[in-house]
C-alpha cells in the first residue's frame, strides 16, 4: 500500500523537542534563572548538537513566552514584571475555575476527587515535615492534576506553559510560605467545593487562593 505524497515518516521525539524540554525544565527549576543569556555556541556544545535543532528549540521557547529575543544582543530567559505576573494569575484563575467546573460536573467526579484529595494530602505531609521544597512541588502537582482531570487538551496545553512561568515565580519565592497550614487549607477548600458541586464556592475559593499567591509574588518583586 503506497503512502500518500507529502506525508513524512513518523519518528520518535525530535532532537529539537528534547532540547526544548530540557531548557524548559531548566527555566522552570531556576537552573537557568530569569535574565540569563542563552548562548547558542555553549549550549550546542553542551547538548552535543549542531545549531539547527538548538535554534528550533529556542524559537519554540520564544513562542511560548519563556525566552525573549533582543536585537543585536541575543536570547535571554524572560523576566516576569508585576504586570506579567498579574496577567499570569488572571489567566490561571480563568483556566482553573473552568477546569474545576468540568471536574465537578463530570462523569468521573468520584475518582477525580480521590486524586485531588491525594494531592492535598501530599501537601499536608510536606507542611507537617516543614519541607518547603516538597510543599512547593505538591502545590504545583495539585494544580496540574486539577486541570488534567478536566479532560480538555486545550486547557492542558495552555496551562502547561503557565505553570512553567508559575514555577519560575515559586522558585524565586522558595522558603516564603508564611503559613504552610493555610496553604494546605486553601487547597482542601477547593476540593470540598468541587465535591459539593457548588460553582460559586469553587470560583470564590480559587480566586481567593490565586489572589493570596499573587499578593505574595508582587510583594517579593518590589
Amino acid at each position: 500500500m503506497s503512502v500518500a505524497p507529502g506525508f513524512q515518516p513518523v519518528h520518535r521525539e525530535s532532537t529539537s523537542a528534547l532540547i526544548t524540554r530540557q531548557l524548559r525544565e531548566g527555566i522552570m527549576r531556576g537552573t537557568l534563572p530569569a535574565g540569563t543569556q542563552l548562548s547558542e555556541v555553549s549550549l550546542a556544545a553542551e547538548f552535543g548538537v549542531s545549531r539547527g535543532p538548538l535554534r528550533e528549540a529556542m524559537q519554540r521557547l520564544v513562542q511560548e513566552g519563556l525566552v525573549r529575543s533582543e536585537l543585536n544582543r541575543g536570547l535571554f530567559v524572560k523576566e516576569l514584571d508585576e504586570a506579567e505576573i498579574r496577567d499570569l494569575y488572571l489567566t490561571r484563575t480563568a483556566i482553573e475555575t473552568a477546569a474545576a467546573r468540568a471536574v465537578a460536573h463530570g462523569e468521573t467526579v468520584t475518582q477525580s476527587l480521590e486524586r485531588l484529595r491525594a494531592r492535598a494530602t501530599a501537601m499536608a505531609e510536606a507542611a507537617a515535615a516543614e519541607d518547603l521544597q516538597a510543599l512547593a512541588d505538591a502545590d504545583f502537582a495539585f494544580h496540574e492534576e486539577l486541570v488534567n482531570l478536566a479532560g480538555s487538551p486545550r486547557l492542558h496545553r495552555v496551562h502547561e506553559t503557565l505553570m512553567v512561568e508559575t514555577r519560575m515565580c515559586l522558585t524565586a519565592l522558595q522558603g516564603t510560605y508564611f503559613d504552610p497550614e493555610d496553604q494546605v487549607a486553601e487547597h482542601s477548600r477547593i476540593v470540598e467545593a468541587i465535591a459539593a458541586g457548588d460553582d460559586a464556592a469553587m470560583v470564590r475559593e480559587i480566586e481567593e487562593h490565586m489572589q493570596e499567591a499573587l499578593d505574595r509574588l508582587v510583594r517579593a518583586t518590589r
